[in-house]
């Protein structure tokens, strides 16, 4: 049984580090995938290459054959990953107008990762507020773990830190969706928790310092001791 999974990038720079989040991600879900039996193509879509045609697109309502062939990649892919840079809090005009060209039924069901980069880790939320309720409509099938990607994270991650702890688990989730059935054995696995990535609360922090951010446990033996 062979898959696609088709990564969606709306970086608009050359080289994007949209479209460098979204292949790693794919790499990821394919080498899960591989490791339950099931082979699986990752093709990716790099919208600027096609900003022209969705343009004359919208305008016209009909897709050039270049356009039409990534349309229908993307209605035929096992699982996807959609990747957009922040722009004004949101998602990029081009990556939103890509879109508004699918058939809106092309997604119902289908697995997919979701996931952003911006310049600066305050637009973490924009997953969850611009991009989550996008494909919330049009009945996607979103994966638990999605993906925000800062300079920071770039520059400390080096393939081990936590935004490839984070690729892997989504990569995990999105194979497994993949797979259905067949990768029941696979959802054994502990994925670990990586939702946070905050630095913990130094064990040597004085509690008596209000400038000091306290677990809650220490607190409140703090208060019951006074």
């Amino acid at each position: 049984m062979s898959q696609n999974i088709v990564v969606i990038s709306g970086g608009l720079g050359t080289p994007s580090t949209s479209g460098l989040l979204g292949r790693q991600l794919g790499e990821s879900a394919v080498r899960e995938l591989a490791a339950m039996g099931i082979q699986a193509d990752l093709t990716v879509l790099e919208l600027r290459d096609y900003a022209a045609d969705i343009t004359n697109n919208l305008l016209t309502g009909y897709a050039p054959p270049r356009l039409a062939e990534a349309i229908e990649s993307v209605r035929n892919a096992g699982g996807l990953i959609a990747v957009s840079p922040v722009f004004t809090a949101s998602v990029s005009g081009l990556f939103k107008s890509f879109i508004d060209v699918l058939d809106p039924t092309s997604l119902d069901d289908k697995p997919m990762i979701l996931a952003a980069t911006g310049g600066s880790a305050r637009h973490n939320l924009v997953v969850d507020y611009a991009m989550r309720p996008i494909f919330a409509y049009l009945r996607a099938r979103i994966m638990p773990t999605s993906i925000f990607a800062s300079p920071e994270d770039w520059g400390a991650d080096q393939g081990h830190g936590a935004l490839a702890e984070r690729e892997r688990r989504a990569g995990i989730e999105l194979a497994q969706a993949i797979a259905g059935p067949n990768g029941a054995a696979a959802q054994t696995q502990d994925l670990g928790d990586t939702r946070s990535i905050a630095p913990r609360v130094s064990e040597t922090a004085n509690p008596r310092d209000n400038m000091t951010s306290l677990p809650f446990e220490q607190l409140l033996a703090n208060i019951q001791q006074g």
